[in-house]
């Protein structure tokens, strides 16, 4: 109980001591224009992550967020830009900028951090921004001719055919506002309040008006990145070998549905991507050319032609996109590695046993894994491996099968009983040891 009374006590003093230095504070701590420091009265400002190329994700995202903001009463709206072009036509990117142009509150665009850039047609988003700012290190430009006369023209046309620095766009008029950090940048917007602390000798500006960063979501993040170039062109390329190798293998494994998903998320983003089809088509040709090889075991003229097609469809397979040399290398190196020594060795291992040599397989038995007819999967010993029928004859799921010959590492069977014979070939010698020259019965 005593304990219980020093704390409330101590409570009460607090209270008491905050009571008396509030109005003080609050009459004390006032924003550069002599507001209130209280936000509740000062809105707030949204700030949105522009990342990448402006596609229908991201051009989806920002406009769903200029419609928040102004719902929301946001006093601004702040593009976070790191953009180097534009893969949706120029009707859906009208659309954006016009809405940009007619929203009811203040869209500013700021390029940033260091080392982010904004070119292409993505920069025409300055044309209808109100602020624009830039942090060092950055670059803007290569704007092109203006897709709709809502835009401003004459900032635009500083830009129009070449890009510059934060520096530069500063002494032709481009930026309005400096802004080395996004801090900086919104506490020179004049719609969002502030207020000076000074700490030692310096006195800066702080935001009194809330800031709120929004972002894409995980999966618009996942979509907006699979329709990146560097990562739709992986995807393509390790689905179209996993699902190479899953064709060497009985059923379906991890590879296979690995591979079918990257496959699919390639699709989507190579469908958002421009890519010149028949660079898609070739690169689809050199994997078929691997694969003649693979069934071989031996990389050999058709490894050849595919590492050439290869290499030719990984550079011009996206039109007006370049792919930077480390994604190259990493696919073609990766490529080549794969189905010049890895592919045969792990198709070979998936299908061994802990037998050295095959030769005793001839005359086993097992049975038909799926039917074979005239291909198919068998088991042999508890280890499946690819089998043709012999002499064509069908062999049914599940029936028994007797192992004839080896090509490679497809097994030649045929069914334990009713094969089909060939009366070409010759009986061996009895046990008279005359030769037995009458067609096989």
């Amino acid at each position: 109980m005593r304990r219980l009374s020093v704390t409330g006590a101590v409570v009460a003093m607090l209270g008491v001591v905050l009571a008396l230095v509030g109005p003080v504070g609050a009459a004390a701590a006032q924003d550069s224009d002599g507001g209130p420091t209280t936000g509740s009265d000062a809105g707030y400002v949204a700030v949105v992550k522009v990342s990448g190329l402006l596609d229908p994700v991201m051009v989806d995202f920002v406009t769903t967020s200029i419609g928040e903001a102004e719902e929301e009463g946001a006093v601004a709206l702040v593009l976070q830009v790191n953009s180097t072009g534009v893969v949706v036509d120029d009707s859906r990117m009208v659309q954006l900028l016009e809405r940009m142009g007619s929203a009811s509150v203040p869209v500013d665009v700021w390029v940033g951090p260091s080392g982010s850039n904004l070119t292409g047609t993505a920069a025409q988003l300055v044309g209808a921004a109100g602020e624009v700012g830039m942090a060092p290190g950055t670059r803007l430009g290569n704007a092109g001719v203006p897709l709709t006369d809502t835009l401003d023209e004459q900032r635009l046309a500083l830009i129009a055919d070449r890009t510059v620095s934060s520096q530069e766009a500063a002494e032709l008029g481009v930026t309005t506002v400096e802004a080395p950090t996004i801090g900086d940048f919104l506490v020179n917007l004049p719609e969002v309040e502030t207020r000076e602390i000074t700490q030692g000798d310096q006195t800066r500006r702080e935001p009194v008006t809330q800031v709120q960063f929004g972002q894409l979501s995980l999966v618009d993040q996942m979509m907006h990145t699979v329709a990146s170039p560097a990562v739709a062109y992986l995807l393509i390329t390790v689905g179209l070998a996993l699902m190479i190798f899953e064709l060497f293998t009985a059923g379906v494994g991890v590879a296979g549905v690995v591979g079918a998903g990257s496959f699919v998320l390639a699709c989507y983003g190579l469908a958002i991507l421009p890519v010149r089809w028949w660079a898609l088509a070739l690169l689809v040709a050199s994997m078929l050319a691997f694969a003649v090889d693979v069934q071989t075991g031996v990389p050999r003229f058709w490894t050849g032609a595919g590492v050439v097609m290869f290499a030719v469809s990984s550079i011009f397979l996206f039109d007006g996109l370049s792919l930077s040399w480390i994604t190259l290398v990493v696919g073609i190196v990766g490529v080549v590695l794969a189905f010049v020594g890895g592919m045969p060795s792990m198709v070979r291992t998936r299908f061994s046993t802990p037998t050295i040599g095959r030769e005793w397989m001839i005359g086993e038995m097992g049975r038909a894994v799926s039917s074979v007819d005239p291909d198919g999967v068998v088991q042999i010993r508890e280890a499946l491996w690819r089998a043709s029928t012999n002499r064509a004859t069908p062999i049914e799921e599940l029936d028994r099968v007797r192992v004839v010959g080896i090509d490679g590492l497809v097994l030649e069977v045929e069914p334990e009983e009713g094969a089909a014979r060939d009366y070409r070939e010759r009986r061996p010698k009895g046990a008279s040891g005359e030769a037995g020259d009458a067609p096989a019965e």
